[in-house]
């Protein structure tokens, strides 16, 4: 395993909070379809990634996307993530059929507690905009390459789209204070950044094309 990275945010993440992260995505009309189309991204790129059958969901969160991930018969999910409190409250606040399924760990994605080439593909949505050091990105990166034999899926934002302009003028126009947790990256450094820690991209896919900034990659490992 790779020296674990601790993230400022990390913290935040205790049983109030958990719970209060469950509930978010299912809040209003713009939340549920926000969700529907992140489930509806997801499982369009995991078929792309031939319906694997080891996976690793990191972070998990509240486990959103285990009802999605669940749909294939045989599949076997871990669902892992940096706060135990978010997988206690996934375990408990989903179906039993759903939760049946999955393998519980609570583990750093910087530091992941499995062996070397130990799953199919390891699916990380809504986690790399938060980590704006390149160092950072490349030691999640090295990890994910060790541990994944296959395929990785993973979302972020990504510059190039109306969204990404709009909130550049709005930063250049008011003074940044405070800690920064979310961050635009260029789509040309991304796929450095990717190609460095021994990833090509295979395919990708936008959340609404030319106006979000989220963007869903599957990687193939070299």
């Amino acid at each position: 395993m790779s020296e674990e990275v601790k993230l400022e945010f990390s913290d935040k993440y205790d049983e109030a909070h958990a719970r209060k992260y469950f509930l978010k995505h299912q809040n209003g009309v713009a939340r549920r379809m926000s969700h529907w189309r992140d489930v509806q991204l997801a499982r369009k790129v995991l078929a792309m990634a031939g319906d694997p059958g080891l996976v690793l969901d990191l972070p998990c969160g509240a486990g959103r996307f285990w009802p999605m991930l669940a749909e294939k018969p045989g599949r076997v999910i871990i669902g892992a993530d940096n706060s135990a409190a978010m997988v206690q409250t996934a375990c408990t606040m989903l179906p039993p059929e759903v939760v049946k399924r999955v393998r519980p760990l609570q583990t750093s994605a910087f530091a992941i507690d499995l062996p070397e080439a130990s799953v199919d593909c390891i699916f990380s949505m809504r986690l790399l905009h938060h980590i704006g050091e390149a160092a950072h990105r490349a030691a999640l990166f090295k990890e994910f390459h060790r541990v994944t034999r296959d395929s990785v899926i993973l979302s972020l934002w990504v510059d190039g789209n109306f969204k990404a302009w709009k909130r550049q003028r709005a930063e250049a126009s008011r003074q940044q204070e405070g800690y920064q947790n979310r961050f635009v990256l260029p789509r040309q450094r991304v796929a450095r950044e990717f190609a460095e820690a021994g990833f090509r991209v295979e395919r990708h896919l936008d959340f609404v094309p030319h106006y979000a900034m989220w963007r869903v990659y599957l990687l193939r490992k070299d």
